[in-house]
């Protein structure tokens, strides 16, 4: 994968709240933003028995995302995404020009 830097995690970690793999098997999420490369294009992981394909792997800024990205993620809204990292990651800032890793994929 010479396009892309070193995994900083493994896939397996890529979904792994339950909420979240939840809305994966629905389909109703489709995207997870990460710090860092958990996957490459091409490679598969398992959520309760269903495959799931990484399909592309782009850098994006936290700026970029939209309504529609935040239904990707598995929420209702951006503002509902937003205010789950911010709880997550305590004593972050929302900063629009931070870039982050967005993994999308589907199920195979």
């Amino acid at each position: 994968m010479t396009d892309y830097p070193e995994k900083t995690c493994e896939i397996d970690r890529l979904v792994s709240q339950s909420r979240l793999v939840k809305a994966s098997l629905a389909g109703r999420k489709t995207e997870q933003r990460r710090d860092g490369i958990y996957a490459y294009p091409g490679e598969t992981f398992e959520l309760e028995g269903t495959v799931f394909e990484v399909v592309s792997v782009t850098r994006e800024r936290l700026g970029d995302m939209g309504e529609a990205d935040a239904r990707a993620e598995g929420f209702d809204s951006l503002q509902q995404y937003r205010d789950l990292i911010l709880r997550m990651h305590r004593g972050m800032e929302w900063d629009e020009e931070h870039r982050v890793w967005v993994h999308r994929f589907r199920a195979r």
